[in-house]
């Protein structure tokens, strides 16, 4: 039986929802693979996680500018260099969990997962397959550390793709398949019982937005 660990952070809930979905997938399609579903940085230092989370989720709803000056900032520079420098700490705690596991595959959908795991790797402290999970539209340098040591990334789409390859990623590790979604929607839905259920008129359009929680229809 293949054991598969699967690793994301709670910054946002896109890491987390992408990781469930490979979970879900690899259960439902898969019947001899054992699949952990672990979120790093809470199982790493349980204090850090609450801080930085909260912070994350303040900064993106309240002053998303600045947020997005220390998401381009963590690309290079002081904050990059902080990032890798606490990463080769933490990993030393990750490795026990790796060890106990002992996965033939390492997924993960944050790059604070990736960083950890290939610290251990370039060390000699594990040495199973790793796979990075880009959820991102766009490429950004802290998902391409040590990235020599990743044996696949899967992006969102062919843009990705050619990006990763202009930054000495070899092509045949890059594989455009889109974020992962949950199966549901790949489900067929009776459409007059959805239209019933939310009161929704059969002859107006419906829009509905993903990133609220609400339908609108006119």
């Amino acid at each position: 039986m293949k054991k598969i660990l699967i690793f994301y952070a709670a910054y946002g809930g896109g890491h987390l929802s992408a990781a469930r979905s490979i979970k879900e997938y690899l259960e439902d399609n898969y019947k001899d693979v054992e699949v952990g579903l672990v979120d790093c940085m809470k199982y790493v230092n349980k204090t850090v996680e609450k801080i930085t989370t909260t912070a994350y989720n303040e900064m993106a709803k309240n002053i998303p500018w600045a947020w997005g000056k220390i998401y381009s900032k963590a690309q290079k520079g002081p904050i990059a260099h902080i990032s890798n420098a606490s990463n080769k700490v933490m990993a030393l705690k990750l490795n026990k969990l790796l060890q106990e596991f002992k996965p033939d595959v390492v997924i993960s959908t944050h790059p604070f997962g990736s960083q950890m795991c290939t610290v251990l790797k370039k060390s000699g402290k594990i040495n199973c397959k790793i796979a990075t999970v880009m959820t991102d539209y766009a490429p950004h340098d802290q998902w391409l550390v040590n990235s020599s040591l990743v044996d696949c990334f899967f992006v969102a789409h062919d843009g990705m793709k050619k990006a990763l390859v202009e930054k000495g990623i070899v092509e045949d590790k890059i594989f455009a398949t889109g974020i992962p979604l949950s199966n549901r929607f790949l489900k067929h839905y009776n459409k007059p019982e959805i239209l019933e259920e939310f009161d929704l008129k059969e002859d107006k359009k419906t829009i509905l937005f993903f990133a609220g929680r609400g339908i609108w229809s006119w």
